[in-house]
């Protein structure tokens, strides 16, 4: 497991207690009564991959992890555990969006929505930034006295898609001005993201496993893609995932532009292993989700769209996989950009996706 997870039990409820309640004399400040919703309450839906080892404090781990719930109240206060690193959502209420910020050693912010109006409300928290930047322990709600909760309609989603990447497909940098910057993540949105777009076009259900720097064989990360596309948290020593709790009826990977990046500035050879990493990889991928259709990307920047040791390996792997498996195919953006894409890269990448998918009979199956 992350080391930053790896408190004690009782010091992290500890914690956990503590911080609940000072968010809660800050922001209830004046109220007599509250009505307190834990994060164990059924009434309260997650999308995404979490961790329950605690149910009462469940650990938001990836970007676009979801948590919503119905409520009828003029305002809300969020409840989370300290926060291991940054963790950054979008938490929407109804059609009003409000950033929060939860970042190690800083005090919290957007825990407080207030002048929502009468009647019945929903909230998603969507959480923005990537599960390599940091996590935290969501804890629940709490409403002011006569506040009431109901579970939120379920979904109607008309397909799940999963995106397997790396920063690219993370979102990262995609709100940052004319240069990348990685101090303050409040600027990496995925729900911005081209897997975001692409999955709303589609009424998707959303899923997103990337690591910045992370690559087949070599990165910028010391975990590598077969270590942590499966994992609970984005680590070599995490526990694996329940695959079996969520089904996928299409996977994308995009995969390789950190083995390119990573060897060309240390002056190495591209990686001699990325074939057969990537193989197995997707192998595993396909033994997890027997019935998915599987979608090799490729591009977004630089090595993707311009580098030939990269695009002959990446080939190679693909012909491999499609002559073997007849629901395997790829595809490859044009769009790209030498920095990490930005919002508007990243609209012109899932316009190419979009316009694509629409064209393969594997869809109109699924739909």
């Amino acid at each position: 497991m992350n080391s930053k997870t790896s408190l004690f039990p009782q010091m992290r409820a500890a914690l956990a207690l503590l911080a609940a309640c000072v968010a809660g004399s800050q922001s209830l400040a004046g109220v007599e009564a509250a009505v307190l919703v834990p994060a164990s309450d059924t009434r309260i839906a997650y999308e995404g991959r979490f961790d329950f080892s605690n149910r009462r404090e469940p650990v938001v781990i990836w970007q676009a992890s979801r948590i919503r719930v119905d409520f009828e109240a003029d305002g809300l206060d969020l409840r989370f555990g300290p926060p291991q690193g940054q963790s950054f959502f979008n938490a929407r209420v109804d059609s009003v969006t409000t950033r929060v910020a939860l970042v190690e050693g800083k005090p919290p912010s957007g825990l407080s929505l207030r002048g929502l109006g009468k009647g019945r409300h929903t909230l998603e928290l969507f959480k923005r930034s990537e599960a390599s930047a940091g996590t935290v322990a969501f804890l629940g709600i709490a409403l002011p006295a006569g506040g009431s909760v109901w579970a939120p309609a379920p979904p109607s989603y008309a397909l799940a898609m999963e995106f397997i990447g790396d920063s690219i497909t993370a979102g990262a940098c995609d709100e940052d001005g004319g240069a990348d910057q990685w101090d303050d993540r409040s600027t990496h949105d995925n729900a911005r993201s081209y897997g975001a777009v692409t999955s709303a076009a589609f009424h998707a259900d959303y899923r997103n496993i990337a690591v910045s720097g992370m690559g087949v064989c070599a990165g910028y990360t010391e975990v590598k893609a077969a270590e942590a596309w499966d994992g609970v948290y984005p680590s070599a020593t995490s526990p694996r995932a329940d695959l079996s709790a969520w089904t996928p009826d299409v996977v994308f990977v995009n995969l390789g532009e950190n083995d390119d990046s990573f060897t060309r500035i240390h002056q190495q050879p591209f990686p001699a292993g990325y074939t057969e990493g990537y193989v197995s990889l997707v192998h595993a991928i396909r033994r997890a989700h027997p019935g998915a259709q599987i979608v090799l990307l490729r591009g977004g920047m630089f090595g993707g769209a311009q580098s030939p040791d990269l695009r002959k390996a990446w080939e190679a792997a693909v012909t491999r996989l499609e002559a073997s498996d007849g629901r395997i195919v790829h595809f490859v953006f044009s769009h790209w950009t030498r920095n990490h894409p930005r919002v508007a890269d990243h609209e012109a990448m899932a316009g190419e996706l979009i316009a694509w998918l629409r064209l393969q009979g594997f869809m109109a199956a699924r739909r």
